[in-house]
């Protein structure tokens, strides 16, 4: 059956899809910064991936505000005329996500892009486009650099004697809320942008369990147990790895406790016989000191799991391999690291083993067989393995 195969060579992260009549290969780290050297991204033959000191100071060539979503985001232009996507700091390391905030008014938080991108290579999932911090002069590298009016009349100078701006967006576009700099220096999460649409299609997809993001309304999913059933009779969950890849998400936003999971997206090229990516998790990593077992529904409903994915986990929870402790190495190849603080990196060791556990029950209950969907069957993709240090 045709199926998409992956690999990471030393050339970059190859997708290869075969069917009986053509090959197409697509060099996704190329297309997600235009070229290699140009964007300064590599990723690396033993599974790492970093961007290198270059990308850290590579000056910008214009910004300009991003259209759409709720909350203020920039489009940074390189001299080399690659782009990414800058989400600037607006909560200390420190600071939860306040108990009576509803998931579709919490912030965007850059620390938790970051992460993401590290929690997402460590499952082994890589479907998050590569993400690293960067600390930005408001003053050099934003207003002095934008030909975007709109944006650069919402800065001034704050009573500290401090860079702010708020820009337009839905949410926290005000005095009230501006982004200050201290005095102009601010943090910020760099994403490398996904192919253009005109190289590489992609679909929208609004998620099954998506939640209500209403104050009082519930989705149909939170007061119907057998919703599952639902969706597994319809396309494109009926047939090939969808409903697999959906669990894969599921588990990776309860690690992050990441509730606002809307819509995803894959690439057209390969139909059905593709791949989610994983974008816009900045609302993850909001509190470390609850754990929201409703984002876990999707995988107590359908108990499914990929065998590639149960293994990882399992791998994950032991001492030698602890997801905490693979995490905090990770991130500290970042520019802006810590990146986040011991009670998130706890956190996630915590809800590996709910995770763990409530695949155990769904074992129990439907056997191992009717659970756990074997995917390693192709030679040479058993994941199951020692994660890369």
């Amino acid at each position: 059956d045709p199926r998409p195969l992956r690999f990471t060579s030393g050339s970059g992260f190859i997708l290869i899809y075969i069917d009986q009549l053509t090959v197409h290969l697509f060099l996704i780290n190329i297309l997600f910064l235009r070229t290699l050297e140009e964007s300064c991204m590599l990723i690396c033959g033993d599974g790492s991936s970093y961007f290198p000191d270059k990308f850290s100071v590579t000056l910008f060539l214009s910004v300009a505000m991003k259209s759409g979503g709720t909350q203020l985001k920039l489009i940074m232009t390189f001299q080399n005329y690659g782009q990414a996507l800058f989400k600037p700091m607006k909560q200390t390391r420190e600071q939860e996500t306040p108990p009576d905030f509803f998931y579709f008014s919490d912030f965007e938080r850059h620390n938790a892009e970051i992460a993401a991108y590290h929690l997402d290579r460590i499952l082994d999932f890589r479907r998050v486009p590569p993400v690293t911090g960067r600390l930005v002069n408001m003053t050099k590298e934003i207003r002095d650099v934008t030909r975007d009016k709109k944006l650069w009349r919402t800065f001034f100078i704050s009573p500290a004697n401090n860079i702010c701006f708020y820009g337009e967006c839905s949410y926290y576009c005000s005095t009230e809320h501006a982004l200050c700099g201290k005095p102009d220096q601010i943090e910020g999460s760099l994403a490398a942008f996904l192919p253009d649409l005109a190289l590489a299609k992609r679909r929208t997809w609004r998620n099954p369990w998506r939640r209500s993001y209403h104050k009082r309304k519930k989705a149909e999913w939170e007061v119907d147990p057998d919703y599952c059933e639902e969706v597994k009779q319809t396309p494109p969950y009926d047939s090939g790895t969808r409903l697999l890849d959906i669990m894969d998400m599921t588990i990776f936003d309860f690690l992050m406790g990441n509730m606002d999971r809307h819509h995803y997206e894959t690439f057209e090229k390969f139909g059905n016989e593709t791949f989610i990516i994983h974008l816009d998790n900045g609302r993850g990593f909001g509190k470390h000191s609850h754990d929201e077992l409703s984002i876990l529904v999707p995988l107590s409903q359908c108990c499914r799991v990929k065998r590639s994915t149960h293994l990882r986990l399992q791998l994950l929870a032991k001492e030698e391999f602890r997801l905490s402790a693979l995490m905090e190495e990770s991130l500290q190849t970042d520019t802006l690291s810590p990146i986040l603080i011991r009670p998130h990196l706890e956190a996630m060791d915590r809800r590996l083993h709910l995770v763990l556990q409530v695949l155990a029950d769904c074992i129990e209950k439907e056997g191992y067989s009717n659970v756990v969907e074997d995917d390693l069957l192709v030679e040479g993709l058993n994941t199951g393995t020692a994660p890369q240090r």
